[in-house]
């Protein structure tokens, strides 16, 4: 979403059909996958390294949350459902927005983008609550590089995570175990990307309701607005 806070003309990308789509198919999931991998969290609330671990066993962080072992069932039937359609809908994204340029037109930075004054510029504008979109209604450089964080690595590191917890992906490659160190370790992995996910989505809608959140859902609701908006 654009966020613009200058004061300028309102000036906002019109995003195409498959962008909300995917973007409120992704919510949805993403939010099932909260609910229930939380519920998941709470039977053993300890992340360990390596290959084993137990509640009652030293943990490398000891989370400050009560224990509760009524909750997994519901829990990881809908964790197991809603990772698929996180999954897919992400792949559908990925493969729409290389084929139709999206990637590389709107989530690429540009050079000038990285440089290290302009990113330190950026990162003062934040933090003086003024971030947000160019006039021209573009990501800028700390969104792009967010996003691109969250499909190309958190997303890709908790699918292969999640799948080295299963017992049957891991008898049938076994190498899963040796690129995370291990079950337990490719847990503590998984929920640390989740954590930085959950992060990532808490400073989005905090920045989408500091910065004229009606006009905001409306475009990537219905995908329309004022003239002269730009194609996503």
């Amino acid at each position: 979403m654009m966020i613009e806070t200058t004061g300028r003309p309102f000036s906002r990308v019109r995003h195409p059909a498959w962008v909300r789509l995917t973007h409120w198919t992704g919510a949805a999931a993403t939010l099932a996958l909260m609910v229930s991998g939380t519920a998941i969290l709470l039977a053993l609330p300890k992340l360990f390294w390596g290959e084993t671990g137990a509640n009652d066993a030293p943990a490398w962080i000891t989370l400050p949350l009560p224990v509760d072992l009524e909750q997994t069932g519901w829990a990881r039937n809908l964790h197991f459902l809603a990772a698929w359609i996180f999954v897919l809908n992400g792949a559908v994204y990925l493969a729409l927005a290389l084929l139709r340029g999206h990637l590389r037109r709107r989530l690429l930075p540009e050079p000038a983008e990285i440089r290290p004054r302009a990113l330190a510029g950026e990162i003062r504008a934040h933090l003086r609550l003024r971030g947000g979109a160019p006039p021209t209604g573009r990501y800028n450089a700390l969104q792009k590089i967010a996003y691109l964080v969250v499909l190309l690595v958190l997303a890709p590191l908790m699918l292969l995570t999640g799948l080295t917890m299963s017992p049957g992906v891991t008898a049938a490659w076994p190498e899963l175990f040796t690129l995370f160190g291990g079950r337990q370790s490719a847990r503590t992995i998984h929920f640390l990307a989740a954590f930085a996910m959950v992060a990532f989505l808490a400073i989005h809608i905090w920045q989408v309701l500091a910065n004229r959140p009606l006009a905001l859902m409306r475009g990537m609701i219905v995908g329309s607005g004022g003239k002269g908006e730009e194609t996503a």
